[in-house]
């Protein structure tokens, strides 16, 4: 009886023992199936172009497919929904970036999630510079003739958007408070029907990540006159930054990240991390990117956390500042 009980335990411990083995192998094997990455905004755009850069990039490293899907609408905040509601298993990923982690949060009411508890960073892949521009008509050959300008004419002049609260609206408020100038808002329905005015003369400003604006600038349908970065854009030598005008608030780059909902076993945060970090490695990688302007970061998810948080500050004032509000 005494040997049986022994037998009997023995059995179970060796159970056990395979149990844990077998749950550490499956924690070791990750990632065991495909990836699904969500990207919050429509195919074609920047965020849509990086993350399929790096979903291949990803693929490499991690031996396993990463199939892009789009979920586009409310100005990123419905796929960033997606995402936060994802089981935490590291097997529903998401593109993060300066809109949908720092801009609606602090410009869109009633957001069904806080992008500071419900999502883990995991790294910031890229940044890529912000420009403004203007009209060939408008008299000003630089920024200081262009502030003078604009104080000259309160009211006079407009800029245009890619709607309420996107990257675009944000900057042109940032200019407004910097520089004590009045620009009128003027927002469209994308940042395409924005571009064809402001190329048309209809707007005489515009706001724009570079990827868009640059084919327009040296093509001389608009004239830049400042972008953001800590070093002058390799493409247009002669435009300065706007740390180097004087103008700090707008000198952020446009940032595009990957994130996991929280609760993502840490182990796999490490994991994504270094992968996302040996894909940017990879010099066909880094070509891909620059060709959209885009620098490769590929920091800590600390790092990127802190990242996130600093912008998220300096939106909300921006927002505060101009009473800009979007939803009901």
């Amino acid at each position: 009886m005494l040997i049986h009980s022994i037998n009997r335990r023995a059995l179970l411990v060796a159970l056990g023992a395979g149990a844990l083995a077998g749950a550490a192998r499956a924690q070791g094997a990750y990632p065991a199936k495909r990836i699904t990455l969500i990207v919050p905004f429509a195919a074609g755009g920047s965020t849509d172009v990086i993350a399929r850069v790096v979903a291949r990039g990803l693929a490499a490293e991690l031996k396993q497919q990463v199939v892009v899907e789009n979920h586009a609408g409310a100005g990123g905040s419905l796929g960033t929904g997606l995402i936060v509601k994802a089981p935490p298993d590291g097997y529903t990923l998401g593109m993060g970036t300066a809109s949908t982690l720092a801009i609606n949060p602090a410009a869109y009411r009633n957001l069904p999630y806080d992008v500071t508890k419900d999502l883990a960073p995991i790294s910031n892949i890229a940044a890529v510079p912000n420009i403004m521009s203007v009209h060939p008509s408008v008299p000003a050959r630089d920024m200081k003739e262009f502030i003078a300008l604009a104080k000259a004419q309160p009211g006079k002049l407009s800029y245009g958007s890619s709607g309420n609260g996107s990257v675009a609206h944000l900057m042109g408020e940032q200019f407004k408070l910097a520089t004590g100038t009045d620009l009128v808002h003027v927002p469209y329905r994308g940042i395409g029907p924005a571009m064809s005015d402001a190329i048309g003369g209809q707007i005489q400003v515009l706001f724009d990540n570079l990827p868009t604006s640059l084919p327009q600038v040296q093509a001389g349908k608009l004239r830049a006159l400042g972008v953001s970065g800590e070093a002058r854009v390799a493409a247009l030598p002669a435009v300065p930054t706007f740390a180097e005008l004087g103008l700090a608030d707008l000198n952020w780059m446009a940032f595009f990240g990957l994130v996991a909902p929280a609760g993502v076993p840490p182990a796999i945060v490490a994991r994504l991390n270094a992968a996302v970090v040996k894909a940017l490695a990879v010099p066909e990688v880094g070509h891909t990117l620059a060709l959209q302007q885009a620098r490769p970061v590929g920091n800590s998810p600390d790092a990127f956390r802190a990242e996130i948080a600093r912008e998220l500050v300096r939106m909300k004032r921006a927002v505060d500042a101009a009473h800009i509000r979007v939803g009901g």
